[in-house]
């Protein structure tokens, strides 16, 4: 079974903008909504396969993109 992890974000158009950034990178990732167990000031989640997780990081910081929070699934 695959495991996920969520990104949250404290606006929609952060969430959109690593979206973008992260698919240019070759990474798998869907915007979904937060789901219900978690909170965050957006109700835009990012989802991607948790082994990628040290590339989406690094991605996101490299580019500044300002995150919530990122969960394990």
């Amino acid at each position: 079974m695959t495991e996920y992890g969520v990104i949250l974000f404290y606006t929609t158009s952060s969430a959109m903008r690593a979206e973008k950034l992260l698919v240019a990178e070759g990474c798998s990732v869907k915007l979904i909504p937060v789901p219900r167990h978690l909170s965050s000031d957006c109700g835009v989640a990012l989802r991607f396969n948790w082994q990628q997780q040290e590339k989406v990081k690094s991605v996101l910081d490299q580019a500044q993109v300002e995150v919530d929070a990122i969960h394990q699934l």
